[in-house]
C-alpha cells in the first residue's frame, strides 16, 4: 500500500508540474516559473523516495533526497524574495 502511495504523490507533483510550466508559458508570470521549479525538485524527490523505498531499499538515498528537497524549496523561496521587490 505505501509504494502506492509514494507513486500517487510522484504522479501529483509532476501533473503540478506541467500545470504550472502551461500557466507559465501562457501568462510569463516568473512565480510561475520558480514554483514550477520547485515541483520539478519535489516531483523528482519523489521518484528518488520510490527508488529509495520500494526498489533498492538496501542503498541510502536519503541525503540525495534531503538534497533535492532542500535545493526545491530554496529555489521557490528564491522566487517568492525576487518577487516581492
Amino acid at each position: 500500500m505505501a509504494e502506492f502511495v509514494y507513486g500517487l504523490c510522484a504522479a501529483t507533483s509532476v501533473l503540478c508540474v506541467i500545470m504550472l510550466f502551461r500557466g507559465y508559458r501562457t501568462k510569463r508570470t516568473h512565480l510561475l516559473f520558480w514554483a514550477c521549479l520547485c515541483f520539478a525538485g519535489l516531483a523528482v524527490n519523489n521518484l528518488l523516495l520510490f527508488v529509495d523505498l520500494v526498489i533498492l531499499p538496501e542503498i541510502d538515498l536519503s541525503v540525495w533526497r534531503l538534497g533535492i528537497a532542500v535545493a526545491a524549496m530554496s529555489a521557490l523561496l528564491f522566487g517568492l524574495i525576487w518577487e516581492s521587490k
